[in-house]
């Protein structure tokens, strides 16, 4: 499912028109990322929760060339599914 086939169905399932539901997933996302952003968790009971975690710099190697490199640190998103979800998918 694309983006735009999402904002079909929260606008099917709702009974919103398309340009709501647009506007709905586009402030979800954007506060979503402000929030991970910002460094804080983010839970939602039964579907999942999102973090934000730091990976620590580390070498690795080019595989086409095999030279080591050094590889930045960097923040990471994950994202644990919840008891629900993961019922739900396992159905």
């Amino acid at each position: 499912m694309n983006k735009s086939e999402l904002i079909d169905a929260i606008a099917a399932d709702a009974g919103i028109t398309k340009a709501a539901a647009k506007l709905a997933l586009e402030s979800f996302l954007k506060n979503v990322g402000t929030t991970l952003k910002d460094g804080k968790k983010i839970s939602l009971v039964g579907f999942g929760s999102w973090s934000v975690s730091e990976r620590a710099a580390r070498e690795g190697r080019n595989p086409q060339t095999g030279k080591t490199i050094k590889i930045a640190a960097k923040k990471v998103v994950k994202f644990k599914a919840g008891a629900e979800l993961e019922a739900a998918v396992n159905k």
